[in-house]
């Protein structure tokens, strides 16, 4: 059995698993009913405004704020969107989180403050720690990036140089209650770890950071380095200031997952799902993914079922070589050069957010033609893998996979579908 049309499946997963996590669906059943008192809604994240908008879908017009990436704003009632740059922070959110703090300080102990929290608020909630100025903390943001450290790393460090992160805003709204509805992009779904917990209590400790930068060998302004030994303002677990808080995670990767594994079966295809937690070097994932897609095909009889592996998390990209590209992209790329033209075997990467690296493009795909199509370009692949230029490369040959704004993010998809090997392959 075999597919008509791979890349075109293959999409079709990917959107649906985008359509999964789309606020719009799974806001309603979260919301309780709208309180008699005050209601402050704000929020920060990729998909921020998209939530709102669903809030006020549900509730009518709401008193808040909620701060979004460029090009992510939605059409509101009464939510005042403003949109800032990601992944580095920039002038206009520190101005929109200023402003949200602001506004956190009228709410008294008969109001609810609804947080709208999803991946992306980390950059996009910018309060920097005393002493820090904004081209510092975007030099801070920079050195992250560069570092190749996995989320929850980098977000222990900037958790320890914010005043509004690690369970801070949510202490600021005290003594209101506070409901927090998240969208996860990370590993396990953990709160803190969503825009780095900004109503979750944190455990860590400024030296916990400042071995994080250390092992990475990254290079922090001296104002972010004294204000990590001045001492840290996040929040215990046990304080106080969170005791009327309720953090709930209303999407999830792995919800988006189990809606492509159902789309396969119904196809008649084997799904493999490998988890929503696979967050190594890309082109190592891409490599290890590729060798065990043609272990499965070698196992594969002429008349057996196709094979779909599935996996999501968030891959990174260490060393950068100073290309145009992203950690799903250079997925595909290291999977293609592994696979080297095999047969049967085709593979999709996407970000769920619609942005792969700092790239507007979603991510890539891959089939047995594409290094052929490559070096008729003139490309060479190991080469465009080492200077980290991958959406270049899929760009020249045509298959880049480019959604726009998704108005959500569950992190990423990777998709690897096995066909039975021809009996004669070409």
């Amino acid at each position: 059995m075999s597919v008509s049309e791979p890349k075109a499946f293959l999409s079709r997963l990917f959107d649906a698993a985008v359509a999964a996590a789309d606020p719009m669906k799974t806001i309603p059943g979260a919301l309780p009913e709208k309180p008699v008192g005050r209601v402050f809604v704000v929020g920060a994240g990729k998909a921020s405004a998209r939530m709102a908008e669903a809030v006020e879908s549900v509730w009518g017009p709401c008193e808040g704020l909620v701060i979004t990436r460029y090009g992510y704003g939605r059409p509101t009632q009464g939510i005042e969107i403003v949109e800032a740059a990601h992944p580095v922070s920039d002038q206009a959110g520190m101005e929109a989180t200023a402003r949200l703090l602001k506004l956190l300080g009228e709410a008294g102990e008969d109001d609810l403050v609804l947080a709208l929290i999803s991946g992306g608020g980390s950059s996009l909630l910018c309060a920097p720690a005393e002493g820090i100025t904004l081209e510092d903390f975007q030099a801070v943001h920079r050195a992250l990036l560069e570092s190749g450290a996995p989320i929850g790393q980098m977000n222990v460090v900037r958790k320890h140089l914010s005043r509004i992160k690690g369970g801070q805003l949510a202490a600021m709204a005290w003594p209101a209650s506070v409901l927090s509805l998240m969208i996860s992009d990370v590993t396990g779904d953990v709160p803190g770890d969503i825009a780095s917990g900004v109503t979750v209590g944190e455990t860590s400790t400024v030296e916990d950071a400042l071995k994080i930068i250390a092992d990475r060998n990254m290079k922090l302004p001296q104002s972010a380095m004294d204000a990590l030994h001045a001492g840290s303002t996040v929040v215990a677990p046990d304080d106080h200031r969170l005791s009327r808080v309720d953090n709930r995670v209303i999407s999830a990767p792995s919800q988006s997952l189990a809606v492509a594994e159902d789309l396969a079966r119904e196809a008649g295809i084997e799904p493999r799902n490998l988890g929503d937690g696979i967050d190594e070097e890309a082109r190592e994932a891409g490599a290890r993914q590729a060798k065990t897609a043609m272990d499965i095909q070698d196992g594969l009889s002429p008349g057996d079922r196709p094979v779909l592996l599935i996996s999501g998390g968030e891959c990174t990209v260490s060393g950068w070589g100073g290309g145009v590209g992203g950690p799903n992209a250079e997925f595909i790329l290291s999977c293609a050069i592994a696979l080297d033209g095999r047969a049967g075997i085709y593979a999709l990467a996407g970000d769920t957010d619609g942005v792969d690296g700092a790239a507007e493009i979603a991510g890539a795909f891959c089939g047995p033609d594409t290094l052929e199509k490559a070096r008729s370009k003139g490309l060479d692949p190991a080469d465009v893998l080492k200077r980290s230029d991958s959406h270049t490369f899929f760009g020249e040959i045509g298959d880049q996979i480019v959604t726009g704004p998704t108005l959500t993010n569950v992190n990423d998809f990777r998709a690897i579908l096995i066909e039975p090997r021809p009996t004669n392959p070409s």
